[in-house]
């Protein structure tokens, strides 16, 4: 066990996530290298046994003991990292502690959460702390949702570019994904429809497109939410409900806010999946509209809710397998119009599983972007979404170091 200073701590190294984060992270940066990072968790054992699977060299890789619900270590854990990376979820359950530690201290903090709820409440907890002390916190930094708030971001730049202006509409479809879901990843929806079913008023929270923003940013356009399958004139496609839009769909829209409405007050964004073209295209977008509509009523219904937890999902720790990350991979389309009707595509593209192999990836640069690309004198504290605050140098790393493209498309 070390107390020496890094520049990045993974916390929950051994989470399903967290392996895989930290096998990224000494393939790619090593430990000999400019940039020190550790690992964190709350059993020392089962961290020595994460670092003894990553093979030669491993042995000098700094561990921290540290628990989630222990404030004392929490702030032990504070004080030998610049930034701390977090996998330890549902965040709704484990991640607060941390969050406001990290925002008393002033340590730069980032995760892959996408519990809109949960960031609602640290927001409006903590802002202020991580504004005076200079944290920088960072949710959403997987799949939920650097893709669709970079795609947009990098959309938006390219508009700029060609027609001097922004898109003032902006829709995301998602064109192919493979990928399997891990144990962490249901037991954070799940959790979700809980706390719905505890606290009807969440419901209303949950619906709002709006709902992270800062208070009195004067976005109130209408915007779409798509609630069963129709045909897309400007994908020439039948779409269905994509299950990841409730929230990326809200970071897209504080990234507006954050950047004092770069994307337009009047800016609209949506999110779907593609399903094809034709009948089958139209049959396909019903059965997925009808299929995730159903999961969403079986969760929230307490006895049913316990049936698929024991009978059909994956149990927390559970996850993809290296092979299968491997195949995996997600072609997003994105599709920009702006106030002269002039059309902008372009699409965002990974090479492994979305929620897994790719997440850990882009959490990983996430955390070195955050570490090393930009100082405290240039950005300060607050939370932060992943567009507003590492904006293109992201981008270069993601493409650069994790399998990730942004290209502009032909018409």
């Amino acid at each position: 066990m070390t107390t020496q200073p890094s520049d990045i701590v993974v916390f929950g190294a051994t989470s399903f996530v967290g392996q895989i984060l930290t096998r990224y992270l000494f393939e790619e940066f090593g430990l000999d290298g400019k940039l020190r990072w550790a690992a964190a968790g709350r059993s020392l054992p089962k961290l020595e046994a994460v670092r003894g699977s990553l093979g030669k060299g491993a042995g000098k890789l700094a561990l921290i003991q540290a628990d989630a619900g222990d404030e004392a270590s929490l702030r032990k854990l504070c004080r030998s990292a610049r930034v701390i990376v977090s996998t330890v979820g549902p965040y709704a359950l484990y991640g607060e502690p941390l969050v406001r530690v990290c925002a008393e201290t002033g340590t730069d903090y980032c995760d892959l959460t996408g519990e809109v709820q949960w960031m609602r409440r640290m927001i409006h907890k903590y802002e202020k702390s991580a504004q005076a002390s200079g944290a920088r916190i960072v949710h959403n930094c997987g799949f939920d949702s650097i893709p669709s708030d970079l795609g947009v971001h990098y959309l938006q730049q390219q508009a700029r570019e060609r027609f001097g202006q922004p898109c003032a509409a902006v829709k995301m479809r998602v064109r192919a994904m493979r990928g399997g879901f891990s144990g962490g990843t249901v037991a954070s929806v799940l959790n979700v429809l809980k706390e719905v079913k505890a606290n009807p008023a969440l419901r209303k929270e949950l619906a709002d497109p709006y709902s992270i923003c800062p208070p009195g940013s004067g976005q109130r356009v209408r915007q779409k939410n798509l609630g069963f399958a129709e045909y897309d004139p400007d994908f020439g496609a039948w779409i269905a409900p994509f299950v990841m839009s409730a929230i990326n769909t809200r970071v897209v829209h504080r990234t507006n806010a954050l950047l004092q409405h770069a994307y337009g007050t009047d800016f609209r964004y949506d999110e779907a999946v593609l399903t094809g073209r034709g009948l089958r295209g139209r049959l396909t977008a019903t059965a997925t509209s009808v299929g995730l509509g159903a999961f969403m009523v079986a969760g929230s219904i307490g006895a049913m809710r316990s049936l698929l937890e024991k009978y059909v999902l994956p149990a927390p720790g559970a996850g993809p397998s290296p092979a299968a990350q491997l195949k995996g991979g997600f072609d997003l389309r994105f599709h920009g119009r702006t106030r002269q009707d002039e059309v902008l595509r372009t699409r965002v593209t990974g090479d492994r599983d979305p929620g897994y192999g790719s997440t850990a990836k882009m959490l990983g640069q996430a955390a070195a972007c955050l570490a090393s690309d930009i100082s405290k004198k240039q950005v300060a504290g607050g939370f932060w979404t992943p567009a507003a605050l590492f904006g293109d140098r992201i981008v270069e790393r993601l493409q650069a170091h994790s399998g990730l493209t942004f290209e502009v498309l032909g018409k």
